[in-house]
C-alpha cells in the first residue's frame, strides 16, 4: 500500500509499505479521509508524541475492509471512524481510572502507525459506524472528541462570561459546544480571516480580532469593554504570547484554561500573587479518551455543525502541500482524500 512514513523529524516519504495484517480483536480499514491539525506540525518536528518511523494521521475515518475473527459487532464495507488513542488497561493510571494518563499510551498517527496511508488496523473496540457523516466530516470527529474532553475539562457554569482564544477547527467545535452548554456570552479573539467569520455564525456573541503584529489593540479592547474579565479564559492557539498574558483577562474566582498544544519548550511568567489573590483556577486539557460517542451524537445530529470547515483537500502524494497549507494559515481545515 501507499503511505506517507516518516523515519526521523522533518523526513518523510510518499512510498509503498506492506498492508497491515489484523489481530483477531481489530479491523483493518481503508481510509477514505484524513484530517490534518497542528499537532501534525508539532509531530513533524519531532513533539508530542512522536516515535519514529511514524506513518502520521490520527484524524481519519474509512470503510472497514477486513475484520478479525473475535470481532462480531462490525461487517465489512461499514463506514466508521475510529478513536485513534489504546491504552494498557492495567498501569497504575488505568488502574485509578485514569486512562488519559496511561503509562503505555499508544496513540495513532502519534507514535504508533495512522491513517495517512491507504490502509491502517485498530482496535475493534475504537471503532465507531457513522451515519450521515461525509467523509469529509467525518475527519472532524476526533477533533471534536478532543473539544468534548475540552468542556468536561472546562466543566462550564451555566450563564458564564468565556472568553475563548483562536477560531482554528477545535475552536470552532469548542465555541459551539461552549455556547451549547452554558455560556451565556462568548467572545472570540482570532486573527481576521474566515475562520474567524464562520465562527461568528455559529456561535460567538462578540468577536475581537487579533493583530499578531500589535497585541497590545487586542488586549486593550478587552480590558476597556470587560472590565471585571471572564468567568473563563480558554487558549486554544497554543501561541505562547497569548497564554502568557491570560491571567489578566480572569475575574476573580476565575478558571484560565490551557487548551492550545504548545512548543514542548515554551515558558510562561505568571505572577503566582495574582493567582492566589483572585484564588484562579489554572486547567490543562490534553487529547481525549472514551469521548468519540458524544461527539457523534453532536454531529450527526447537526447541532455542531462542521460542514463548512474543509477548504483544502490532497491526494495523499501531496501531503507536504497539505501540511504548508496548515502551516501557512490557510483556509479553515485541510484534509487529505482517498479515492
Amino acid at each position: 500500500m501507499k503511505a506517507i512514513v516518516y523515519d526521523a523529524p522533518r523526513q518523510f516519504s510518499y512510498r509503498d509499505v506492506p498492508t497491515p495484517e489484523i489481530e483477531s480483536d481489530e479491523v483493518r480499514i481503508r481510509v477514505r479521509s484524513c484530517g490534518i491539525c497542528g499537532t501534525d506540525l508539532h509531530i513533524h518536528e519531532g513533539e508530542f508524541l512522536a516515535q519514529f518511523p511514524l506513518i502520521p494521521g490520527h484524524e481519519f475515518a474509512g470503510e472497514i475492509e477486513a475484520i478479525g475473527s473475535a470481532v462480531s459487532n462490525l461487517r465489512i464495507g461499514e463506514r466508521v471512524v475510529c478513536d485513534n488513542t489504546e491504552l494498557c488497561g492495567h498501569c497504575f493510571y488505568c488502574r485509578r481510572d485514569e486512562p488519559l494518563f496511561c503509562e503505555n499510551f499508544l496513540s495513532h498517527g502519534c507514535n504508533i502507525a495512522g491513517g495517512q496511508a491507504e490502509y491502517v488496523t485498530i482496535k475493534a473496540e475504537k471503532v465507531f459506524p457513522i451515519q450521515t457523516l461525509s467523509w469529509e466530516e467525518a475527519a472532524l470527529v476526533e477533533p471534536t472528541a478532543c473539544a468534548i474532553h475540552g468542556m468536561d475539562m472546562i466543566a462550564l457554569k451555566p450563564g458564564s462570561e468565556v472568553l475563548l482564544f483562536g477560531a482554528g477547527p477545535t475552536g470552532i467545535i469548542l465555541a459551539q459546544l461552549l455556547k451549547l452548554n452554558g455560556a451565556a456570552h462568548l467572545t472570540v479573539a482570532a486573527p481576521a480571516g474566515p475562520k474567524l467569520d464562520l465562527i461568528s455564525r455559529l456561535a460567538a456573541d462578540e468577536v475581537v480580532q487579533i493583530d499578531r503584529e500589535a497585541p497590545e489593540a487586542h488586549r486593550e479592547h478587552l480590558l476597556r469593554n470587560h472590565r471585571r474579565g471572564f468567568d473563563y479564559v480558554i487558549e486554544a492557539t497554543g501561541a505562547p504570547y497569548l497564554i502568557d498574558g491570560a491571567l489578566q483577562y480572569a475575574r476573580p474566582g476565575g478558571h484560565v484554561v490551557v487548551y492550545g498544544v504548545y512548543p514542548q519548550d515554551a515558558q510562561v511568567h505568571w505572577n503566582p500573587y495574582e493567582i492566589f489573590q483572585k484564588q484562579l483556577t489554572i486547567t490543562g486539557s490534553f487529547a481525549q479518551t472514551h469521548c468519540f460517542d458524544r461527539a457523534l451524537a453532536y454531529l450527526e445530529s447537526r447541532k455542531v455543525k462542521v460542514n463548512e470547515m474543509v477548504t483544502h483537500a490532497f491526494a495523499l502524494e501531496d501531503y507536504g502541500k497539505a501540511l504548508e497549507t496548515l502551516r501557512s494559515r490557510q483556509g479553515i481545515k485541510t484534509i487529505i482524500q482517498f479515492s
